[in-house]
């Protein structure tokens, strides 16, 4: 990483957060597991449902995607009552509640005249749609609750930049800078999925002073993820044998299970818990060596991780995020400071429980998706690549 690039990222806002590993220090799941912090995972008992203390009238916009169902299960769980609005055309295991149909384009009608305790904005991909739901709702409820994403923040990533910085002594938080409109930008036409995700930011805040929440979520998992962005790893370590393993294996990695999400967001907002969170997980800080050895603790199959280094997979022309998922070498987005997510109660079901889970789940897809993953090398590809980097090592 560039000198320049590091002075930029200090300058966005950057701060410790209690985040720091020790240069040097051994992965804690490198040989036994991956280490547990505090929040990393809650006993079964702490996570017995209990009906919110004040039932609200919740609008979620949108409701049938990957955090939604969920999302609707739990809060009508909890005793609230649930509108969701969409186009109507997903279908989604969800229970019985209100449904409007419309569209974030240019129909809100079902909305108007209506009101609500809390409105959730899970799916919103477009700052316009935004703009036009706050304008219709800013009178109408008392809180809106904003699902945005940690590529709000203004850094560069997806690439091998960072590859030379082994570890991070400091994390991202909640107020670093976030991307502005350049120059080049026109209000109203499409914007990037980062600048896109810091407008609609803006625009909740300033529709409800306030009343706004704001939740950055990171990579998120787990059952129903169609993306394959983390399942390529535990479905390949369910098949064994020897596995390219990327990188330096003390390079953060960050994840949150769909569920783990999408409860934190109902209790902030039948909790009227206002601001602006990170939202990844684990607790503490996790190596890309403790999720592999996680993953590695669902199965009992033969298998070993072969660490490739990153000049080698760069050479061989290995995307990070696209060929090895869920991976981007020393890149500061997987290092965010989650310290007010847990002081407002966020909690993480262990990583086995996710990874058994998605691949149960997985079991269920029509064999055209499993077939065809979104991301991930091939299984030929993965060979080719170890042979390669064996044959360029020095016998002994």
């Amino acid at each position: 990483m560039t000198v320049s690039r590091r002075d930029f990222i200090r300058t966005a806002g950057l701060a410790g957060a209690g985040l720091a590993i020790t240069p040097g220090a051994h992965a804690a799941g490198a040989e036994g597991g991956p280490a547990h912090g505090r929040g990393a995972s809650l006993p079964l008992g702490k996570r017995t449902l209990q009906e919110a203390t004040a039932p609200k009238r919740i609008l979620i916009l949108g409701g049938t995607g990957l955090i939604g169902p969920n999302m609707v299960r739990y809060a009508v769980e909890r005793g609230h009552e649930v509108t969701i609005f969409n186009r109507g055309r997903t279908e989604a295991d969800i229970p019985e509640v209100e449904r409007l149909v419309g569209d974030r384009n240019d129909d809100l009608a079902a909305l108007e005249g209506r009101s609500w305790d809390v409105v959730l904005d899970n799916n919103a991909n477009d700052y316009r749609w935004v703009q036009r739901s706050t304008e219709l709702l800013k009178d109408a409820t008392d809180h809106y609750v904003y699902v945005s994403s940690i590529s709000a923040y203004e850094l560069e990533g997806f690439g091998y930049a960072a590859k030379d910085d082994v570890l991070w002594d400091w994390a991202l938080d909640e107020d670093a800078q976030t991307f502005e409109p350049g120059a080049d930008f026109v209000q109203g036409e499409p914007a990037p999925f980062g600048l896109t995700k810091a407008i609609s930011e803006r625009t909740a805040h300033a529709a409800f002073p306030g009343r706004t929440t704001v939740v950055r979520p990171g990579l998120i998992v787990g059952p129903g993820d169609r993306s394959d962005r983390f399942s390529y790893w535990p479905f390949r370590i369910v098949e064994g044998g020897e596995i390219l393993a990327p990188g330096n294996p003390q390079h953060a990695n960050q994840i949150i299970d769909q569920r783990d999400l999408s409860e934190f967001i109902v209790r902030l907002a039948e909790n009227g818990t206002t601001g602006d969170f990170n939202a990844t997980g684990p607790a503490s800080r996790m190596s890309m060596a403790e999720m592999l050895y996680g993953i590695r603790a669902i199965t009992s199959v033969p298998l070993e991780f072969t660490w490739v280094d990153e000049d080698f997979l760069e050479a061989n022309e290995v995307r990070p995020w696209g060929d090895l998922p869920s991976w981007i070498p020393g890149d500061p987005l997987m290092f965010i400071s989650i310290e007010r997510a847990l002081s407002a109660g966020i909690y993480f079901r262990p990583l086995a429980e996710t990874c058994l889970d998605l691949l149960e789940w997985d079991r269920g897809r029509p064999e055209e998706e499993r077939a065809n993953r979104r991301s991930g090398m091939s299984r030929e590809r993965e060979r080719e690549l170890l042979d390669a980097w064996h044959a360029s090592r020095p016998t002994s």
